[in-house]
């Protein structure tokens, strides 16, 4: 019931699924924009794993290819590389056929020589080491010994080097400029579904804070005298902004750290079995810190939602009424209060910075192992020519960019903790089932005459103890009535229970001769003008509070209003006139003046019955004349109800209801209840007793 007070942290934790489910809903008519958003991530995806290849590929290819063959060919050739008295070629075909080779052999001096060995086949090239022995001949020319036979090599110094290898320097050229445009892609497809994705989010938190905000007007006015303020604007501004980051940074991007996992996983399988099996080694440890984490991280966030919610609504609360705070110079002691409130917030922030103090190394340590077992065994297999430099480099690159996914899946997972939690209190705000709704066969109520009747009504807050007990009365079309009795008597009820405030227990209640629950509760009201003791001013100007954002409502029409009410009278004075600022609550307004554009307020709206509850209390006799000027104006014409603790406001009402702890005593104008000399006679008296 929305009478209740809703708590956070109500749902159970199997929930998550459901909630999950639910969020994802919301994405219904932006499935075009994720699927766009999905497609350039892919996109994006593709090109990271690709980007390793090339570095391996670089390496592999050109950076170290000194194990080139290549073939003695014609002079006359015009693509022969000349080097001493050699004409070379890249041989490409036959790597069998007598050739030339460029090899790294370490000799006595410390840096590497590199020489050309001819007349070879594949099998001895195969056989140098780098740290085959140069001999130099008598004649000072070098050869090197394998397998006991002597090779002719040929020094080569640095200009020949470069001879041999411009073809790699070009291919260098290209394959860095490749890479650049593999970068580049990436940055500009990552950008477009970075904008595209917060777009989308910020189009899903638009339609949920409506939905909120909308929601939160249907309830009744039971639900709002249960539940705090400030927790209510948390839900519809915090909760909602963690819900944002779910939508623009955990859902796709999460998708994106699991297709990189994949995706990783894959392609170091391609590479090298042996070597992914062993990185592969450290999941089981992955998968369990993980599980941890997520266990303890959901206690601590709905904590912290909860510990949010709580310190919005003392701040609220108490900043409202510091006014009275400071007249009973109660800083110190509230102060202490919040203090508490704070530390209780700082404390539950800790918990959450704990865990993830502990998580975040954890997943760094066991990167820091798989790099290790890269390192340790990829190596060992490098020397053992099984596999690539190039490869292991291609493997040092995903094994890095295995374990950054791993650690944004822990920050989105923090983020969708939080989410959820926000989400908790979201929802259960969505299911409270407003106590008033329309009925099926409810229809709008488009114009009345203004006759009002209670039958037998019965009326009880809490369901326990009765405000109103069997209450019956009519009001004629332009009548004014008026209520009177004792504190807690159930005046204000009656008149929160003609626009449907609260649901009558037992009884009808008519308005022309029709069951109110046969009307829409919003078209009933628009019929309805209630103007309350302690009038509500919103942040704005003098006409956006008289017009209320009913854009129908015309400037002259404000105009004529504040005019007809002598709102007018003040208003002229201002600065700005009908452009005034008026801050929050009508703080720089006397409570004259806050009642006179309430007035005008109702007037604007034009409704056809007056309710009154105390309209006159606590004005200055000065202003209480224009009021009352004001109300004789407002009520011509229109059924007026009235509640007035001074009886001299009501005299002239048509009728006045004597009403003593929820039961009507007395009904009868001013000087027949004087007459009867009963409960109104006794009010009457101990008013005017001087």
């Amino acid at each position: 019931m929305s009478g209740m007070r809703f708590e956070e942290g109500d749902m159970k934790q199997g929930y998550d699924k459901a909630l999950l489910k639910r969020l994802i809903s919301y994405t219904k008519g932006y499935i075009k924009y994720i699927v766009i958003s999905l497609i350039l991530l892919l996109g994006v995806i593709g090109l990271e794993l690709y980007s390793p290849i090339l570095i391996g590929q670089a390496v592999d290819n050109i950076i170290i290819n000194y194990d080139r063959t290549y073939s003695i060919v014609d002079k006359s050739m015009e693509d022969a590389i000349r080097v001493k008295d050699f004409y070379l070629i890249e041989d490409e075909k036959d790597m069998y056929k007598t050739s030339l080779k460029t090899k790294i052999i370490l000799n006595s001096s410390e840096e590497p020589t590199y020489f050309l060995l001819a007349g070879v086949t594949t099998h001895v090239l195969n056989a140098i080491s780098d740290n085959t022995d140069v001999i130099t001949t008598p004649n000072n020319t070098y050869s090197i010994l394998i397998n006991e036979q002597s090779y002719p090599v040929i020094p080569l110094n640095s200009e020949e080097l470069s001879l041999l290898r411009r073809r790699d320097i070009n291919r260098l050229i290209k394959t860095t400029a490749l890479f650049a445009l593999v970068i580049l892609g990436s940055l500009i497809l990552n950008y477009f579904q970075t904008i595209l994705l917060h777009y989308t989010g910020q189009k899903i938190i638009y339609k949920i804070r409506e939905e909120v905000f909308t929601h939160i007007q249907r309830l009744s006015l039971k639900f709002f005298n249960n539940n705090p303020v400030g927790k209510l604007v948390t839900r519809v501004t915090n909760d909602t902004e963690t819900l944002n980051e779910m939508y623009t940074s955990v859902i796709v991007n999460s998708a994106k750290s699991v297709l990189i996992l994949v995706g990783i996983t894959m392609m170091m399988f391609v590479l090298h079995v042996k070597l992914t099996l062993a990185v592969l080694c450290v999941t089981p440890l992955i998968l369990l810190i993980t599980v941890l984490f997520r266990h303890f991280s959901k206690k601590v966030y709905r904590e912290v939602r909860t510990r949010v919610a709580k310190i919005n609504t003392f701040l609220s609360e108490h900043i409202s009424g510091m006014k009275v705070v400071q007249i009973f110079c109660q800083e110190e002691r509230k102060m202490d209060e919040f203090d508490n409130e704070n530390s209780k917030l700082k404390k539950a922030h800790f918990k959450h910075l704990i865990l993830f103090g502990i998580y975040r190394p954890s997943m760094y340590l066991l990167y820091v192992i798989g790099l290790g077992v890269v390192l340790g065994y990829g190596g060992w297999q490098v020397l053992n020519d099984a596999l690539t430099l190039g490869t292991l480099v291609v493997f040092i690159q995903y094994i890095s960019k295995f374990f950054d996914p791993i650690q944004r899946l822990a920050e989105q997972f923090n983020i969708l903790q939080a989410a959820m939690a926000s989400a908790e209190k979201i929802f259960a705000l969505l299911d409270e089932k407003p106590d008033l709704k329309d009925s099926k066969y409810a229809k709008p109520l488009v114009s009345t005459q203004g006759s009002i009747e209670f039958r037998n009504v019965w009326f009880a807050y809490d369901q326990q103890e009765w405000v109103l007990k069997n209450v019956s009365f009519k009001v004629q079309p332009g009548e004014i009535v008026a209520f009177v009795g004792a504190t807690g008597a159930g005046k204000t009820s009656i008149l929160n229970l003609i626009g449907r405030y609260f649901e009558i227990s037992k009884g009808t209640i008519l308005i022309d001769g029709q069951d109110i629950k046969h009307y829409s509760i919003q078209s009933l009201r628009s019929h309805i003008g209630q103007m309350l003791q302690d009038v509500f001013i919103f942040t704005g100007d003098i006409k956006s509070n008289i017009r209320l954002n009913n854009h129908r409502i015309s400037d002259e029409a404000i105009i004529k209003a504040a005019e007809y009410v002598n709102a007018d009278l003040f208003i002229q004075k201002l600065p700005e006139k009908y452009d005034e600022k008026v801050y929050e609550r009508g703080s720089t307004l006397s409570a004259g003046q806050r009642q006179l554009l309430s007035f005008a307020r109702t007037l604007a709206f034009d409704p056809s019955i007056l309710i009154l509850d105390e309209a006159t209390a606590n004005i200055d006799t000065e202003t209480e004349a224009l009021i009352q000027d004001a109300l004789y104006k407002l009520m011509k014409g229109r059924t007026t109800l009235v509640v007035a603790h001074r009886l001299s406001t009501i005299q002239h009402a048509d009728k006045i209801v004597v009403l003593h702890k929820g039961r009507i005593k007395e009904i009868g104008n001013h000087q027949e209840l004087l007459a009867k000399k009963g409960l109104y006679y006794q009010l009457y008296q101990l008013q005017y007793q001087e």
